[in-house]
């Protein structure tokens, strides 16, 4: 389950998931809400590796949706699933269905700001704020 909170200037999201793999596909899914705004795929979908690595679970979830923004930034590739997340220390690696779309230059940055990423009593919960 994912919740946007809307801010001047940033958009805060929110992510629970059942564990942290959950967690990193919830937030590909909000991605292609936001990103995905411009309309309906342009092209068939394909499959991506997307690696992060950060020194903590926090910061590898900030890294992880900043390699998706940079796949619409560069390439114009909106994720539409997540096929497989593996999660190591440090590192996250996940096979990531995308399709060729129309998305919008939305995203500044992805900010350290109130940055959270632990388990919660049901699972884990996440928080990131994104730089519109």
């Amino acid at each position: 389950m994912y919740r946007w909170v809307e801010h001047t200037g940033e958009l805060e999201l929110e992510i629970e998931g059942e564990g942290p793999e959950e967690v990193l596909a919830e937030a590909a899914t909000a991605l292609r809400e936001l990103l995905g705004a411009g309309g309906a795929p342009t092209g068939p979908a394909t499959r991506r590796i997307v690696t992060a690595q950060a020194p903590d679970r926090p910061a590898l979830l900030a890294a992880f949706i900043e390699e998706l923004v940079f796949l619409a930034e560069s390439e114009s590739l909106v994720p539409i699933g997540l096929r497989r997340v593996e999660l190591d220390e440090g590192l996250a690696r996940a096979e990531v269905e995308v399709a060729r779309a129309d998305p919008p230059h939305l995203v500044k940055a992805v900010t350290y700001h109130r940055l959270e990423f632990e388990p919660a009593e049901h699972g884990y919960r996440a928080r990131v704020v994104l730089d519109v």
